[in-house]
């Protein structure tokens, strides 16, 4: 090896490297959610791979790359002298990540300056939000959806509809990094920088889907909507088995920053208020924004972002996590389900399983863990094959077949989680316990049997859902002069 650097002759983020002899067959960038393929150049003495650190998924704007550690894989083919152990590149800034190479190692973050990283930075910048805050608040939102990892969910719907009515309020939006797309017109905040901190600081609503993280101090004036991320069936928070005081301390702790709560029904609204203690404070029942596009929706622009086939059927697994491993559960084979079905197979793992779980591949099978719109994946679908998760309120309101793969169902209900009903009562589906129970019940059960479970199921838990959740609530918004229209 001659040379390795980080650039692009376009000035993107790149990995530049440059060598003697034959050129490699292949150079590729491997990561646990993203590959990158290198263009390769030279044919004589020397080569050259340029290998982009950024890319475009599902159709969407070209980002940076996923932080994470990546893989450098180069099939040397002839080139015997193509040795990534011999690269030796330093932490170099670059626009949109920061990454750093160590052997045939690449380790992206975000472009986060390294002196608030460490535990002194950080209380350093903390103390400053919390006492130096002297200027005056913004017209503006703070927008947060899994803690930064995905801008989707019920903030995004409520993003969507205000910049539609109210397009004078600025609109920030909390990310892990600049791979996260967020909405036209919004500004991208990378979670733990001073911009970040600003953000939170000035903005006068503060929009989010889960607990608020690091340190927060509300300043006068300013509000916190908490949308949450779904009606649960699990139970929640101080509704958790086993009495934990740090947990109750911390709950109570956390609910008491919130103003606002929405949720999607009364039976959630019911559940949600005792398990976070928000008593006596104003609750929305107005429906889920994020499942305003469910009712007009054929999939059919998802369908081709993913390269499906229009005449194709598509089954969704979607489980939600499990306290006890940080990826996805290995219930479902995909590919032998995909087969067996003759189907398409999407794999949606939680947003918890996002960033340690890997994407799944093979034949007909199309890992969306990272795709940013749940509700885009559930208008796609044919079917829907989940186990404990919410999208089975979500998914009520298309009307299609739902399936409940649940092999661990005793420990979940009895010693992990526990549920608020019983779901082999109220299921509006085959609720199997294998692989093969599924693939009987998706080609022999009439999904009509369960009619009236069904609709009992949507009258019970989505009766907002009318496709105006999101209107509804910026016009409370604005009504309650959280913001104005600018």
């Amino acid at each position: 090896m001659t040379d390795a650097r980080l650039f692009d002759d376009a000035g993107m983020p790149a990995l530049e490297i440059s060598g003697e002899g034959a050129r490699p067959a292949s150079v590729v960038l491997e990561g646990a959610r993203a590959r990158s393929h290198a263009r390769l150049h030279g044919r004589g003495r020397t080569w050259r791979a340029v290998v982009p650190l950024h890319a475009a998924r599902w159709g969407g704007v070209d980002l940076p790359l996923p932080s994470g550690r990546y893989r450098l894989r180069i099939d040397a083919g002839e080139a015997t002298d193509a040795d990534p152990a011999a690269l030796a590149v330093t932490e170099t800034a670059l626009t949109g990540l920061r990454a750093a190479l160590d052997g045939a190692t690449v380790t992206i973050t975000a472009p986060v300056d390294p002196v608030y990283r460490s535990g002194e930075g950080r209380a350093a910048i903390e103390r400053r939000y919390a006492t130096g805050q002297r200027e005056p608040l913004e017209n503006a939102v703070f927008f947060e959806s899994f803690y930064g990892r995905t801008a989707g969910c019920n903030p995004l719907a409520i993003d969507r509809e205000l910049a539609r009515v109210a397009p004078g309020v600025t609109r920030y939006w909390s990310v892990v990094d600049l791979s996260v797309e967020v909405p036209d017109g919004a500004v991208a905040v990378v979670e733990g920088s001073p911009e970040w901190w600003r953000a939170r600081g000035v903005a006068r609503l503060l929009v989010v889907n889960d607990w608020l993280r690091r340190r927060f101090v509300r300043r006068r004036g300013q509000r916190v909507l908490q949308t949450w991320h779904g009606t649960p069936l699990k139970r929640l928070a101080l509704h958790r088995p086993g009495f934990d005081p740090r947990r109750a301390l911390a709950v109570v702790r956390e609910s008491r920053r919130w103003d606002v709560l929405l949720a999607q029904s009364p039976y959630a609204a019911r559940v949600l208020g005792k398990a976070y203690a928000f008593l006596r404070r104003p609750v929305w029942v107005e429906g889920y924004p994020r499942d305003d596009g469910l009712r007009d929706d054929d999939g059919r622009e998802t369908r081709r972002r993913l390269g499906i086939q229009p005449d194709e059927r598509v089954l969704l697994y979607a489980p939600t996590w499990r306290d006890d491993r940080e990826q996805i559960v290995d219930f479902v084979d995909a590919s032998a389900l995909a087969r067996s079905a003759d189907a398409v197979v999407l794999v949606r793992g939680h947003t918890r399983t996002l960033h340690p779980g890997s994407d799944l591949d093979g034949p007909r099978v199309i890992d969306v863990t990272g795709y940013p719109d749940t509700s885009r994946l559930l208008a796609a679908a044919d079917a829907l094959i989940t186990d404990y998760s919410s999208v089975m309120f979500d998914f009520a309101i298309t009307g299609k077949p739902m399936y409940f793969l649940v092999p661990d169902l005793e420990r979940y209900r009895g010693e992990m989680r526990g549920f608020y009903f019983d779901l082999l009562d109220l299921a509006p589906g085959p609720v199997v316990r294998t692989q093969h129970e599924l693939e009987r019940a998706l080609a022999e059960v009439d999904p009509s049997i369960f009619a009236e479970r069904y609709d009992r199921w949507r009258h019970l838990f989505v009766p907002r859902d009318d496709g105006r959740a999101a209107e509804r609530v910026v016009a409370r918004i604005l009504d309650q002069g959280f913001v104005d229209r600018g």
